[in-house]
């Protein structure tokens, strides 16, 4: 009987230690894969931009008066030198009648004046010959040569005052003529800010009546961050869709980018801009692009994703993967066989150093539409946790060349088909804990507990 007893009891704590080991034991560890592809990749630069028309003038008046006629309308399409509106030309036109009045009235002086002139030479000549004879007086002979003098003097005043009138009646014609406006250049007519019968004044500044604008080449000015505008260079690759486009998308060149920033809220951006054909009119004024720049690319490339690769830090100094260099993973793996911790993002340049062309042995680097082979770069080392198929995990160095947030080029290493670990799967009791810390007590959301007044704001 002793015997029986003591074997329950013996049965009992057997039991209790196998549920309490049971429920403390280590979880098992279970990874994500992924497997090692053949694919296009991509090195890109995302920013956000608007289009506008590369040529377009501002169409104003120069003369003050009211718009009498507006000969075309939002959407119209116009011709070089086509006529557009029409202003009040009584003012000016009085001001052109009035200037000839004035200068047919200086000519007709002038031609007294000359009158006069010969006149005053005739009366010089015979009181010199009087003179001679001791007929007449010195006094009187100096008195006719001024006269000679003051009236030549009037026919060179009068003759300066017709070239002023000239010039100013010269000016008036022009104002009339501007009193029609025609297109300075051929296009579509994309705002008008004038209305029909309004009064312009120039006096003040000089009003704007519409806008034409040649939309068959587009600019797109996009804004690029500070930490992404030293990837961009002149004549890469660049595209961009539109809201509603349904993927499609347009392809162009970086022509500029422009060495003053904009400031919005100590956000620091730089305008790239570039231009696109538009022939079919497809793109319009004002839309949004969704714009991409494209630092690098690969043809056929093999990838793995980032979160499965641990860069390599060289050691004294020396050039990474230099002779001698031994480098080690950024950080240790974190327990036994299990994933390494990966490098920061920020702190290694992910794309800018990631330019190695796969002009290597994986692939050929080139833009689209192009045929530019990507920027020479150096490849970087690192190490990829690798799943064999009887689950064995073993830990291998690799080469990799052009790289992203997402995903990195492998340019040996590696091959395709094989798999890596990318993570860890989340123990299901951690995943049960953090479930109930989201929810909060009671089952309800956080804040949501009692004294949380019911609400959240």
């Amino acid at each position: 009987m002793f015997a029986a007893v003591g074997a329950a009891a013996v049965l009992a704590v057997g039991g209790g230690a196998w549920r309490y080991w049971s429920a403390h034991r280590a979880p098992k560890v279970e990874y994500i894969h992924a497997t090692v592809q053949r694919t296009q990749f991509e090195d890109l630069v995302s920013a956000t931009g608007a289009l506008q028309p590369r040529d377009y003038v501002d169409v104003g008046a120069q003369v003050s008066g009211q718009l009498r006629k507006l000969l075309v309308e939002v959407g119209s399409e116009v011709a070089e030198g086509q006529m557009l509106a029409e202003i009040d030309a009584e003012q000016s036109a009085a001001k052109v009648d009035a200037s000839r009045a004035s200068l047919r009235s200086q000519r007709a002086q002038l031609v007294q004046n000359e009158v006069n002139l010969k006149k005053a030479e005739r009366d010089l000549e015979r009181l010199r010959n009087l003179l001679k004879d001791d007929a007449t007086t010195l006094e009187l002979v100096q008195n006719a040569e001024t006269t000679v003098d003051l009236t030549r003097a009037q026919i060179n005043t009068q003759k300066a005052q017709m070239e002023q009138t000239q010039a100013s009646m010269r000016v008036d014609e022009s104002n009339l003529k501007y009193t029609r406006i025609y297109a300075p250049m051929a296009g579509t007519v994309v705002s008008i800010t004038a209305k029909q019968g309004q009064t312009l004044n120039t006096n003040q500044a000089a009003p704007t009546i519409l806008r034409i604008a040649d939309q068959s080449t587009m600019t797109v000015q996009t804004q690029v961050s500070e930490a992404d505008v030293s990837k961009l260079r002149v004549g890469m690759p660049v595209y961009f869709t539109t809201l509603g486009s349904q993927g499609r998308r347009w392809y162009g060149q970086l022509s500029k980018i422009e060495p003053t920033p904009t400031v919005t809220n100590n956000v620091v951006l730089y305008n790239a801009l570039f231009d696109v054909d538009n022939h079919n009119g497809a793109l319009m004024a004002q839309m949004t692009a969704q714009v991409f720049f494209i630092v690098a690319q690969v043809q056929d490339a093999l990838v793995v994703p980032m979160s499965a690769v641990t860069l390599q830090r060289p050691q004294g100094g020396r050039r990474e993967g230099g002779a001698g260099a031994a480098a080690q993973p950024a950080s240790a793996a974190s327990g036994a066989g299990g994933p390494a911790r990966r490098e920061p993002r920020g702190s290694g340049d992910s794309s800018g150093m990631a330019r190695a062309s796969g002009q290597r042995a994986q692939g050929r680097a080139a833009g689209p539409r192009s045929g530019a082979a990507a920027a020479p770069g150096m490849p970087r080392k690192a190490t990829v946790k690798v799943a064999a198929e009887d689950g064995t995990i073993t830990e291998r160095e690799i080469s990799i060349g052009v790289s992203n947030r997402v995903q990195a080029q492998v340019l040996s290493g590696l091959e395709e088909g094989e798999r890596v670990v990318a993570g860890v799967k989340q123990p299901e009791s951690q995943r049960r804990s953090a479930a109930i810390q989201q929810q909060g007590p009671g089952g309800m959301g956080p804040g949501m507990g009692p004294g949380a007044g019911g609400s959240r704001r």
